[in-house]
């Protein structure tokens, strides 16, 4: 893994986790919008961690 990979992996990680803690901290302010800036949330980890994961697979020729 490069260091400008990781790098990206942890900015993204701890931006989440900010974004995390407002989205709890303004629950109730959000209304509505809280369950889709979680689901925003949850893939944006998600997308994240799979494209990390993918560069450590084998390729198939």
């Amino acid at each position: 893994m490069t260091k400008s990979a990781l790098l990206s992996a942890l900015l993204t990680l701890v931006l989440t986790l900010v974004a995390a803690y407002g989205l709890f901290h303004f629950k109730s302010q959000l209304g509505l919008f809280i369950v889709p800036i979680f689901m925003l949330l949850v893939f944006m980890v998600t997308f994240t961690l799979h494209r990390l994961l993918e560069s450590k697979m084998p390729q198939d020729v």
